[in-house]
């Protein structure tokens, strides 16, 4: 059931790309107060108040929202062992069968926003199994229990607005609409406030059906993915081949340089042809010794899309394998930390002045950049991938 594992890090493009939003009203407190509260809020934001009164009737606190926001542990799997986990034989398949099915759709979708039917597919598959798995959770009870909770209370909000939107259009269902935890409904899994700005009635029936249609579905997800900033024609990741003695400091997501840069030091495409005219940054998800990627600028966008760096890179690599590519060379990477370790490192890195988005245990490329600084510091391979030799040094 991998849709849980793409929504822990809620990622909508519009509800995150300049940082979480302060709070329309007071979170905390009582929870029919905090009804109240809101139903005031989107009166005053120019919602029917006979409306909201139906909305929010029924509406209730779900406790199992709260226990699977905390619950992160997948993201701190590595990326070969999440990747293999994620990308099974029988995704593959399938995702070339739906290419087939859909072809016009994703021929449409190419031609209309840029998006390949690749990129498509593999969040298709990794979000709800191609439609199979699109969460169990009461949709407005999820946005107003995250919206009352106080760890990000205006990252919600809007999206309760915007759910309360869809419900006067006649596309949402406060009783019977159902998704992810985090709020995010259909078979790309997209929150309410994206629905709204990208929604696409891809199949002509005069709704945007992201649950059952997946014609909408599709297209709305390409739609999303270049209202974010996607580049048409352009690839997003790609394997490569790395030459000995590179400097390995050259790494990272925070370092581009062109793709003749990267030629004239020795990388080279283990499957064709480099993004030539191209900017990309050399990523290396368990060090120089793991599978090597170059990633284009695309690559970034998914990033609007979810934030988990391992959920990210497994996906645009398996966008590429839905494309055509073969299966990485995974190599012989040193071993990396446990999940306490992880912890360790990253406070150990705090204290030395580091910002590491958090002490949760996950590598995300904060932490990486960090692990980068001080490998370099201390003279080791600058890989930005932590191993118990670092840990020990710190």
């Amino acid at each position: 059931m991998l849709m849980a594992l793409a929504l822990s890090l809620p990622t909508a493009g519009s509800a995150q790309s300049s940082g979480v939003p302060q709070p329309l009203v007071a979170c905390g407190g009582d929870f029919g107060s905090f009804i109240a509260r809101m139903k005031q809020a989107v009166v005053a934001r120019g919602r029917s108040a006979q409306a909201a009164d139906r909305f929010f009737a029924n509406v209730r606190q779900d406790p199992a929202v709260l226990k699977a926001d905390r619950s992160q542990g997948v993201f701190r799997m590595e990326f070969l062992d999440f990747s293999r986990r994620v990308i099974s034989d029988n995704r593959m398949t399938n995702g070339a069968r739906n290419r087939d099915r859909y072809a016009a759709v994703f021929q449409r979708a190419e031609q209309q926003y840029g998006v390949p039917a690749g990129i498509l597919l593999a969040f298709w598959a990794l979000e709800t199994d191609y439609g199979a798995v699109q969460g169990d959770f009461n949709t407005l009870n999820a946005l107003m229990t995250l919206s009352h909770d106080c760890r990000r209370p205006g990252l919600f909000q809007p999206q309760v607005i915007a759910a309360l939107e869809l419900f006067e259009h006649g596309d949402f269902d406060p009783a019977r609409t159902k998704g992810a935890w985090a709020g995010e409904v259909g078979m790309v899994q997209m929150l309410p406030e994206d629905i709204l700005r990208n929604g696409v009635d891809g199949d002509g029936d005069g709704h945007v059906d992201l649950k059952g249609s997946p014609p909408d579905a599709l297209m709305s997800g390409a739609r999303m993915l270049q209202d974010l900033g996607w580049r048409a024609g352009e690839p997003w990741l790609q394997e490569v081949t790395l030459p000995a003695g590179l400097d390995w400091s050259l790494s990272g997501l925070d370092q581009r340089r062109s793709v003749s840069d990267w030629q004239r030091l020795g990388v080279q495409g283990r499957n064709g042809a480099l993004g030539n005219g191209l900017q990309a940054s050399l990523l290396l998800p368990q060090g120089r010794n793991g599978p090597a990627f170059l990633a284009y600028p695309n690559f970034s966008v998914l990033f609007e899309w979810n934030q988990s760096f391992v959920y990210v890179t497994s996906a645009a690599y398996f966008a590429t394998r839905l494309s055509g590519a073969p299966v990485y060379a995974a190599g012989n990477p040193e071993p990396g930390l446990s999940a306490a370790e992880m912890e360790q490192l990253q406070r150990k890195l705090v204290a030395r002045g580091h910002d590491v988005g958090g002490v949760d245990g996950i590598l995300g490329e904060k932490t990486r950049e960090a692990v980068q600084r001080e490998q370099i510091r201390l003279g080791l391979p600058a890989d930005a991938w932590p191993t118990p030799a670092l840990l020990n040094r710190l």
